[in-house]
């Protein structure tokens, strides 16, 4: 293989003359030079395989550039230039099989741009600053494989920029702006088996925001703003091996929905860590019965029921760090069972209630000293009650829990799982006796004029320092008067042809 090195010098030009008569050059370095364009006709028909052309001044690239090389060409390296867009169908190279085209300029890729390269199997536009893809931005690359954008400034997904990917297997978005996943985004794209769009701002996983992608292996959305994953977010995904959800907000999910993972049938490995979870359930993890990992690492986890894991009879790894732990009656279960399952060395939990076990390892307290005469974390004592309302008329929905904590207390109501925040609510508290030390405390939420919007189910949720108490969900359902009219009318009939028979 005949190999060329002009790279390091201070060449601005591209010379076809003095290239023409290396007939045999397989691989052109002309790196870390100063060109700065690519006229057409640049470079004379040669058997090249490999062209770099990394860190140059490059802010120009001429139709027909590239032609002479259409029969060869293998590799093309133009990162760390300034080009500051891309000519559609600048490339007619239909061999080639890697481009990267990182560190530019480029803010806006336009349809049919990479029309032309049809063996393309990479393509690399990292750190651009690309704020918009155009429909069909890659249409014609019938063979790509892997593509990389990280390091843009995308703002969302959508199936008309995806359009043509149909061989995609690997799509990596990580360090963008996206929040949002637009429907049936993953439609033209539908082999893709690693996704990554950590450190986004994705703050919603809708019901269909993973349609289509069913032979999808890894999904990595960490460090993003989620706070909102909806019921059967996850359906569809029965290949997932790998889902990486770390930093995020996801907490009330795994504290009080009804198996969130429970699509995953598959699941292998699941990074929760830094998501302000403070106590699983029994139904958290509802589904994960393949899971060999599971990391639940700085979390504040002040509560863990018992049986939280027992379903995942091939888990091999659990991590876990806290120091908050409520070391009551209920937690009696857990050294045994970490240390049954030899998840000692990668389980650092200690306690923070009550105060004569405060700072201790849990792993060092005895059994006779889980002890249950008091329950700091809120207890729900009154639930909010499913109701029917006429429009136009108000609501009020009641909930109360009960605490042994003087530890402040806050209250919020939710509607389909998403928190209310300009609600009307009124929040009291009171001692439940003289001589009694545990305190009651009761939230109101007032609907005024309900509306058919209004029809949902509503849920409080009261919280202290030690933990969250998610009540059950309330149906409200909203009529209309001609309703009732007709009911009535309906009821006053069958009386009456009750009494005629009889």
């Amino acid at each position: 293989m005949c190999r060329g090195v002009i790279s390091n010098n201070r060449i601005s030009r591209i010379s076809a003359e003095r290239l023409s008569s290396l007939v045999a050059l397989e691989t052109l370095d002309l790196s870390n030079n100063n060109i700065m364009e690519v006229r057409a006709g640049a470079f004379p028909p040669l058997p090249l395989k490999n062209l770099l052309m990394n860190n140059n001044r490059i802010s120009t690239l001429e139709h027909g550039c590239f032609s002479n090389l259409s029969g060869s060409l293998l590799v093309l390296k133009l990162n760390k230039n300034r080009l500051s867009s891309i000519p559609p169908k600048i490339f007619p190279l239909p061999h080639l099989q890697h481009l990267e085209l990182s560190r530019n300029r480029v803010r806006r890729i336009e349809g049919l741009t990479f029309h032309g390269l049809h063996g393309l199997r990479s393509l690399k536009i990292q750190r651009n600053g690309i704020t918009r893809l155009m429909d069909g931005a890659f249409w014609g690359l019938n063979n790509m494989e892997v593509l990389q954008l990280e390091y843009n400034n995308l703002t969302e997904v959508s199936k008309g920029w995806l359009y043509g990917l149909l061989t995609l297997q690997q799509l990596h978005l990580s360090h963008n702006a996206i929040s949002r996943i637009k429907p049936d985004a993953w439609e033209f794209c539908q082999k893709l088996a690693e996704l990554d769009l950590s450190w986004n701002q994705l703050s919603r996983l809708e019901e269909g925001s993973f349609v289509g992608l069913s032979v999808l292996e890894q999904l990595h959305i960490g460090n993003n703003r989620i706070s909102f994953i909806a019921d059967g977010a996850f359906r569809g995904l029965a290949n997932l091996q790998a889902l990486d959800l770390k930093y995020n907000e996801i907490s009330w999910t795994i504290e009080d929905m009804n198996g969130p993972f429970s699509a995953l049938d598959n699941l292998r490995k699941l990074f929760l860590q830094g998501n302000r979870i403070r106590s699983v359930t029994r139904k958290s993890f509802t589904g994960l019965d393949m899971l060999e990992q599971l990391d639940l690492s700085n979390n504040a986890i002040m509560s863990v029921q018992a049986n939280a894991f027992s379903q995942m009879k091939k888990l091999a790894e659990l991590h876990l760090n806290t120091s908050s732990l409520l070391c009551d009656c209920q937690l009696k279960w857990f050294s045994p069972w970490v240390a049954e399952h030899a998840f000692l060395p990668l389980v650092n939990a200690s306690c923070a209630h009550p105060h004569l076990l405060k700072g201790k390892s849990v792993f060092a307290v005895a059994q006779e000293e889980f002890v249950c005469d008091d329950f700091p974390k809120p207890q729900i004592t009154v639930q909010p009650e499913t109701q029917s309302a006429i429009k136009g008329t108000n609501v009020t929905f009641v909930c109360s829990a009960a605490s042994s904590s003087d530890s402040p207390m806050t209250f919020a109501w939710k509607k389909d799982n998403e928190i209310l925040n300009d609600a009307e609510i009124h929040n009291q508290a009171h001692l439940r006796s003289q001589v009694s030390e545990v305190t009651e405390y009761t939230t109101t939420l007032q609907l005024r004029h309900v509306e058919f919007s209004s029809e949902g189910r509503y849920q409080c949720v009261i919280s202290n320092h030690f933990g969250s108490s998610y009540s059950t969900k309330a149906k409200l359902t909203v009529h209309s008067k001609q309703y009732i009219y007709i009911k009535y009318m309906c009821m006053c009939i069958n009386i009456y042809v009750y009494f005629f028979l009889c």
